[in-house]
């Protein structure tokens, strides 16, 4: 019998399926995985999750496994090689904005904190878990971590694409009441 999934999730690319059931809306609490869930966020904006969901494995290759010190150094040859690569977004802002996001977090880094300590800090450690009847894009949360996030220096960072993150990394859990993977549901 096949679960029952949000709406979204019911979708013919067990990639996709695999995502929903296992990832989203899961609290993350490892560094390179919450580097690269913001960059892949940001990759997202104007195009579907799934894009990109399917463009990750590529991704990953291509920015040296979200690897931040690398990154933060690109040169305009790096740069020309990412634009060229058919298995990312090929957005020189979006390519632009991960190495703006390297060093943003470079810079973090060396202030004492993590991405861990910063996001999970607005939560109280605790992921907010919503109904999941309404769909939301953006809350006052939300708006505030975009902000915090820009004055640190991070791009591709509005408020829905926050949002989105949130919900990515697990500081929000949305699932449907009817999904298997509602905070109620009995975890797989």
């Amino acid at each position: 019998m096949t679960p029952t999934r949000c709406n979204w999730a019911n979708s013919a690319n067990p990639r996709y399926v695999d995502y929903h059931d296992h990832e989203w809306g899961v609290p993350c609490h490892d560094e390179r995985k919450l580097f690269e869930m913001l960059n892949l966020e940001g990759a997202q904006a104007g195009l579907s999750w799934e894009t990109i969901l399917n463009k990750r494995d590529t991704y990953r290759a291509a920015f040296d496994d979200w690897d931040a010190e690398k990154i933060a150094v690109y040169d305009a040859d790096k740069v020309a090689a990412l634009l060229a690569d058919a298995g990312i977004v090929r957005n020189r802002l979006k390519v632009a904005a991960a190495i703006t996001n390297a060093q943003a977090y470079l810079r973090l880094r060396a202030q004492g904190s993590s991405l861990d300590q910063l996001l999970w800090a607005y939560v109280d450690g605790t992921p907010i878990v919503n109904p999941g009847a309404e769909r939301i894009v953006t809350t006052a949360l939300s708006d505030r971590i975009s902000k915090d996030l820009a004055k640190l220096g991070f791009k591709f960072v509005g408020s829905t694409i926050i949002y989105a993150y949130m919900q990515a990394i697990g500081m929000v859990d949305d699932h449907a009441p009817d999904c298997f993977r509602h905070h109620s549901a009995p975890r797989a």
